[in-house]
């Protein structure tokens, strides 16, 4: 049977509802570095100085808030933006730099936007099969179909766009990028429009099919929670510098800077001085490895690490209010000493009532203690 005849069977099996998600094909993943990036726009800096290594087959996240340059560095690495200086390597081969450039066609790159990008005037399955320039019609149409049977929408493949949802929408994108069988796939917030549950359903979906793939991956993120989940390493991203990478673990159990803490955590903030080594607060007096004697210092304590007890235990506190947030409950308390209420984390079960006198204690795993300023505004041009 003809690869041709072949999809055109497909094509009627799944509109009778027969079709099953297939397995991805696997690619041949590269390795990905970025060296010294800078982007300049006239006189601001989008980039400064970004190096970045991606080896093959490891899902990074690229984690920043809006406007740090996440979406122009997945840009400059996809080809579809220059850098104003620095390299780009995919295997080693400079795709980038100051006497290369190669377009994004030919860099062996999947790119997945942000608003999927496709194509309103053509059907789904001309929507996937679209870069795929290089094979006949009929391979292309019958490897567009493949894509489009892992991501389970093979039965829209004659229809439009216009009657897919955001989250089938986000599907066909998917099959559009793994359909080349790229070395590298990169995505740029690919699920921040959808809704909560459906969300988390594309996220787990999206990273088996990354998975099966075996591609090199970089997913940009404003979210750290979805960044710890899906990637195998963190990039963190602020003012246009990678200011730290590594694992999940590494990035929330041993933030560099008080702006990396505060993007894993939700912390209380003390300032305190460096006496002996140790950083004094209201709640307890805390190691201050590697800071100087008389260093003003920032103590933070997650919420999740303050702890409730009975009356006459730990430091004494007061219950100023509640906050119902499902399984737990937000509880502020006021503790003599500091100007803010204390946040705390706790079971919904455990919520005590509002005005009621507890003790207050942390536990030492929760603490975290900067210099103040250090990486707070983020780092200097």
């Amino acid at each position: 049977m003809s690869e041709a005849a072949a999809a055109k069977r497909a094509v009627r099996k799944a509109a009778r509802g027969k079709a099953v998600r297939g397995k991805t094909a696997v690619t041949f993943a590269a390795r990905l570095d970025l060296e010294h990036v800078w982007r300049r726009y006239g006189e601001a800096y989008a980039l400064q100085d970004v190096t970045l290594e991606v080896p093959a087959s490891t899902v990074l996240c690229l984690l920043g808030p809006s406007g740090c340059g996440k979406t122009t560095l997945l840009r400059i690495a996809a080809g579809v933006e220059r850098p104003s200086s620095g390299r780009v390597l995919v295997d080693a081969e400079e795709v980038a730099g100051p006497n290369r450039f190669v377009s994004p066609e030919k860099r062996g790159v999947g790119l997945m936007f942000q608003d999927f990008a496709l194509f309103p005037h053509l059907s789904i399955l001309d929507n996937v099969a679209f870069g795929l320039r290089s094979l006949t019609k009929s391979q292309g149409r019958a490897e567009a179909l493949h894509a489009l049977e892992r991501v389970g929408l093979a039965q829209y493949a004659k229809e439009y766009p216009h009657i897919l949802s955001g989250g089938e929408q986000q599907r066909v994108a998917l099959a559009r990028a793994i359909a080349p069988r790229p070395g590298v796939i990169l995505m740029d917030e690919p699920f921040s429009g959808l809704d909560s549950q459906l969300r988390e359903a594309m996220r787990e979906d999206t990273l088996a099919i990354v998975r099966e793939a075996r591609a090199t991956c970089i997913v940009v993120t404003h979210d750290a929670e979805e960044a710890m989940r899906m990637g195998d390493r963190v990039a963190l991203m602020q003012k246009g510098r990678i200011v730290q990478t590594g694992t999940a673990p590494e990035l929330y159990r041993a933030p560099s800077t008080l702006f990396a803490a505060r993007v894993f955590s939700d912390l209380n903030e003390m300032r305190s001085t460096v006496r002996g080594g140790r950083a004094e607060t209201p709640l307890g007096t805390f190691p201050a490895k590697g800071l100087a004697e008389g260093t003003d210092a920032i103590v933070c304590v997650r919420q999740s690490g303050v702890r409730l007890l009975k009356p006459g235990k730990g430091t004494p506190g007061r219950i100023l209010d509640t906050r119902f947030l499902g399984d737990v409950g937000l509880v502020e308390v006021a503790v003599q000493g500091l100007d803010d209420p204390v946040l705390a984390r706790v079971r919904e079960a455990d919520v005590p009532e509002k005005g009621a006198e507890v003790g207050v204690a942390v536990d030492e795993g929760a603490i975290l203690v900067f210099e103040a300023g250090n990486g707070d505004e983020g780092p200097s041009p």
